[in-house]
């Protein structure tokens, strides 16, 4: 396919709502600024490469209110993100667009506050939570078939008010009690008529009751309803005997912590004890002895060469960041588990980019999908690779150097 040039020389806005359909490989604009995208309200985009310069072209078209765009799942990677500045929206289609490449795919549909039909077809999302959807107050359709596993938390519809039809399309779901919520919400819910479509129905809808999902090893699929009645159901006898046996549960739970956790609850109260401190200090800034406090588990410090924490109850709190190396064994690690919360709950607390993460490993998404707290992580920060090349090693500590080198007082004035 010979690439097309198309030259548009009016510089006079039309009063006139256009539609502009456009398909290729790759389609590229210049002086993107024109009247003339200004004057497309509904716009149909079929193409690999959707760009103005190196940036999405989908955002320079800012009157669209129907926007039906086909990407590829193997395209490189755009941010998408611009998507949300599109605020005269009415209906959104994206075909064929890979979400979980997206560094900040849950605020792309921010702002959209008009959008009252919205479909996701054959489109990767890592999971349907509240973050997405959270302005989407006058969305009225949803259609959603999602090409990976995934999973859809409660907080996915309590922002969408209006809803009246939603659709799942070959829905897959990960064997999860955090998607339990799905089928008494669907049954329950008069506003919203709930319709599952899928391929291996004879009629091409199912019921809820025969929905499948996902086990942790990958490979069984059982029904879903009754995973949840044997898993995530609290049996009223069970309460009970629970409530009768308290007290003897309670004297055997201290014992074990004193016997198992001992060494860590003293310097656990001190950690704590150090984030509430820093946190109400009126400036931090210039006060740390440390420029980072390295969590990683014990099994990887061959990376590290020796141990440079001797002490995490001092030097946790006093660190200007948290380095967290992540591999397999790190998110095993309960201790790991600690630090990595405490360093989150110190980042909500100060709002500064404290906290870095670098994998030493690849790690698959799946394994990651059971760490919810790293996973939203991933969502809204960069990270770093450990490369296996050794003659990367160089590149990957400058880059290392220059997020966690102190600032000078020019630049925190800037």
């Amino acid at each position: 396919m010979r690439p097309m040039q198309l030259t548009i020389g009016s510089n006079i806005t039309s009063k006139q709502n256009l539609s502009l359909q456009l398909k290729g490989q790759t389609v590229s604009f210049q002086d993107c600024d024109r009247p003339f995208f200004q004057s497309v309200t509904h716009l149909h985009a079929d193409a690999e490469e959707f760009l103005c310069g190196s940036e999405f072209m989908g955002k320079y078209f800012t009157s669209v209110e129907t926007f039906d765009y086909r990407l590829k799942l193997s395209a490189k990677r755009v941010d998408l993100t611009s998507i949300n500045q599109l605020i005269h929206l009415r209906k959104l289609t994206l075909r064929q667009v890979d979400l979980l490449i997206q560094h900040s795919a849950d605020i792309i549909f921010h702002n959209l506050t008009k959008l009252e039909d919205l479909e996701l077809d054959n489109c990767r999302i890592y999971s349907l939570e509240g973050s997405l959807t959270k302005d989407l107050k006058s969305l009225k359709t949803l259609y959603l078939h999602i090409e990976n596993i995934y999973n859809v938390f409660y907080s996915f519809t309590e922002p969408l008010s209006s809803l009246k039809l939603l659709t799942f399309d070959n829905l897959q779901m990960f064997c999860s009690c955090d998607n339990a919520w799905l089928i008494t919400w669907a049954k329950g819910c008069r506003q919203v008529e709930v319709i599952m479509l899928g391929p291996y129905a004879k009629t091409g809808m199912y019921a809820l009751e025969d929905l499948i999902c996902l086990s942790d090893n990958g490979i069984e699929t059982p029904n879903f309803v009754k995973y949840t009645e044997a898993n995530c159901t609290t049996e009223v006898g069970f309460v009970l005997f629970v409530a009768t046996g308290l007290g003897v549960l309670f004297f055997m739970l201290l014992v074990l912590v004193h016997i198992l956790a001992g060494p860590y609850l003293l310097p656990l109260y001190h950690i704590t004890l150090g984030w509430l401190l820093e946190a109400m200090r009126s400036n931090t800034r210039g006060r740390y002895h440390y420029d980072a406090f390295v969590s990683y588990s014990g099994k990887d410090e061959r990376w590290l060469g020796k141990d440079i924490v001797e002490n995490i109850t001092d030097s946790l709190y006093r660190s200007r960041h948290t380095l967290c190396l992540v591999s397999r064994h790190y998110l095993r690690s309960n201790w790991c588990s600690l630090e990595m919360k405490l360093a989150t709950y110190r980042l909500q607390l100060e709002q500064r980019d404290i906290l870095l993460l670098v994998f030493l490993e690849k790690i698959p998404p799946r394994r990651l999908s059971a760490h919810h707290r790293l996973a939203r992580l991933l969502k809204t920060r960069t990270y770093l690779d450990w490369p296996q090349d050794p003659l990367q090693h160089q590149a990957f500590w400058d880059r290392l150097w220059a997020k966690l080198k102190p600032q000078t007082e020019l630049e925190i004035r800037g």
